[in-house]
């Protein structure tokens, strides 16, 4: 594909180019394209600075090492945290691979002084005659193209129902119910009779199937529905913390196309969500410092739900810059597509 590069200067009262903002627009000719039998073009990619990326690749690693500060130190010696080692755990989560800031799809970075943004020796990464380092989308979308169709459908169709809040945490009592054995060495704050108890005086509305898959087995005919990984795109529902919390899976699966601040907004929202799972749980988090959140009582169910509303709300916002990810990546033709396919699953 042939490219040419257009400049774009900005004024500044000091009279440099410092603010210029290169773009580079990807022209491709109608015959080439006809020839060749390529259905899409990168249209337009904005090009940053030096002095503008450098500054942003040094505050992100900043950020990431503050974020992941308590996890290196317990790591270091062994010790286990019940709340915040399922970001790491659960998720696969690497606080070295967190602190690498990525421009993003559609972002270029421009040669430093020293040479090129290291970002060219990184697996789909491209370095263009000029200099300029973009993401390989090609590279990029012929290693995990199946993987983008399937977060842009699930994250799409999600994003089309409406928020439930009628569930109150209780799938992690529903981990633990008439089990001996727990995933935690905490206590339960009810003992396993009242934790048993209030779930068997609940309806269980699980929607998910990565938190429905830890039931035990006396708890999963107790869900009103039976979630499986087939059905995740017909079920998953923005309210479900679960599903909210999944924005970080999926900003670490699209990798190097999600630009360094959401992927960090991904994972900051993840532990604050994390984090409500668990005070909602049956466990008791006193030895961490954080009430529970009761939700065997009216007052702790009101809590809960507007919690709950609040995390979902701001998981929609990070869900749709994730979305709008997936199309750059896929194109308009072939997201409208996608859109299309998982159409009959909206609304449920």
């Amino acid at each position: 594909m042939y490219y040419t590069s257009a400049h774009v200067f900005n004024a500044n009262p000091g009279g440099g180019t410092h603010s210029r903002q290169t773009v580079i627009v990807l022209i491709a000719l109608a015959r080439y394209i006809g020839a060749m039998g390529i259905k899409q073009v990168r249209a337009l990619t904005t090009t940053l600075p030096s002095v503008t990326w450098i500054p942003l690749v040094r505050a992100h690693s900043e950020r990431a090492d503050e974020m992941t500060a308590g996890h290196r130190a317990r790591r270091s010696t062994g010790e286990k945290h019940a709340i915040e080692d399922f970001l790491y755990d659960y998720y696969g989560t690497r606080p070295a691979l967190m602190r690498r800031w990525h421009p993003g799809v559609g972002t270029g970075l421009s040669p430093a002084p020293d040479g090129l943004a290291e970002h060219a020796g990184w697996k789909f990464y491209l370095s263009h005659p000029d200099g300029i380092v973009t993401l390989d989308q090609d590279a990029f979308m012929h290693a995990r193209a199946e993987s983008v169709r399937y977060i842009h459908g699930l994250l799409t169709a999600t994003a089309s129902r409406p928020v439930f809040s009628g569930c109150f945490g209780l799938h992690e009592w529903a981990m633990v119910y008439r089990d001996s054995e727990h995933r935690h060495e905490l206590p339960l704050r009810l003992g396993q009779d009242g934790t048993d108890k209030v779930v068997e005086q609940h309806s269980i509305r699980c929607t998910h199937f990565d938190a429905f898959r830890f039931f035990t087995p006396e708890a999963v005919g107790l869900n009103r529905l039976q979630p499986t990984r087939a059905t995740q795109v017909d079920l998953d529902q923005p309210g479900c913390l679960h599903a909210a919390m999944d924005v970080h899976k999926w900003a670490q699966k699209l990798g190097p196309a999600v630009p360094g601040a959401l992927a960090l907004d991904c994972f900051a929202l993840a532990g604050e969500i994390r984090l409500l799972d668990m005070q909602a749980s049956p466990y008791d988090l006193a030895s961490y410092g954080h009430p529970p959140v009761k939700i065997e009582t009216p007052e702790g169910k009101a809590e809960y739900v507007a919690r709950q509303r609040e995390l979902a709300r701001r998981a929609a916002g990070l869900r749709s810059r994730l979305i709008r990810v997936c199309e750059a990546l896929l194109g308009p033709d072939a997201a409208a597509q996608n859109r299309e396919a998982v159409a009959p699953f909206n609304q449920r």
